[in-house]
């Protein structure tokens, strides 16, 4: 398992396209996650939408510090498939 995200694009509401670089892809809604401090400016969905993938933890983040484990997407994206 490679956890490192290598693309990921704003599909709807809270919900991103994840690929992660082993191949595995999908889709993760992250509404019920955003619990917290540090996520609370997420709930804003236009600043949910300006995420990157972060060029040394590959996995997504915000300009706010905010970010989840790429294990934790990883999961995910499995669990939903």
């Amino acid at each position: 398992m490679d956890y490192r995200i290598s693309k990921a694009r704003h599909i709807k509401n809270f919900t991103i396209w994840v690929e992660f670089r082993d191949g595995v892809s999908g889709e993760v809604d992250l509404a019920e996650e955003l619990h917290g401090e540090i996520f609370e400016p997420l709930k804003d969905i236009d600043y949910f939408k300006n995420f990157t993938v972060h060029p040394e933890l590959y996995t997504l983040a915000w300009a706010n510090g905010a970010d989840f484990a790429p294990e934790f997407l990883y999961e995910s994206v499995k669990q939903a498939a």
